[in-house]
């Protein structure tokens, strides 16, 4: 597990992930707002939980996400209580953590809740796509 939060230099933001489907679990709409504009030009298909536990329901009712953006601190049921109970039926789906608050938690926290990744807040553009199309294993340019 890495913790992105290094600045990328260049304009490599372009992807097509037609096809593919994210899960953003993220509370704050302004949030969701902002992670919506950097992947409006990837053309991934989104999905918008806006608590933890509205992300388990939507993830164990459809099979076709690839891939879940888990905010950590959600009401309800927080992002790390969320992935571990995303784990228990599906052991394979990357979800990748975007959260303000790494530093509220230790790295033991995050892998005991089997986050796959860590991107910190503030979300770079460029860091997040990357990091996406990693575990899309999709991260060529087009």
């Amino acid at each position: 597990m890495r913790v992105y939060n290094i600045y990328m230099t260049g304009s490599g933001i372009n992807r097509n992930w037609t096809g593919k489907k994210i899960l953003i679990a993220e509370d704050i709409h302004v949030n969701y707002i902002l992670l919506e504009a950097i992947l409006k030009r990837t053309n991934v298909n989104l999905i918008w939980a806006k608590n933890g536990k509205e992300a388990v329901e939507i993830c164990m009712n459809n099979d076709d996400i690839d891939l879940v953006l888990m905010d950590i601190n959600m009401p309800v049921m927080n992002g790390l209580e969320a992935t571990a109970e995303i784990r228990k039926h599906k052991k394979d789906l990357p979800v990748i953590a975007q959260t303000a608050y790494e530093l509220d938690f230790g790295k033991e926290d995050f892998e005991k809740a089997g986050l796959t990744h860590v991107l910190a807040k503030p979300l770079m553009p460029e860091i997040t796509i990357a990091a996406i199309g990693e575990f899309l294993g999709i991260n060529g340019e087009s």
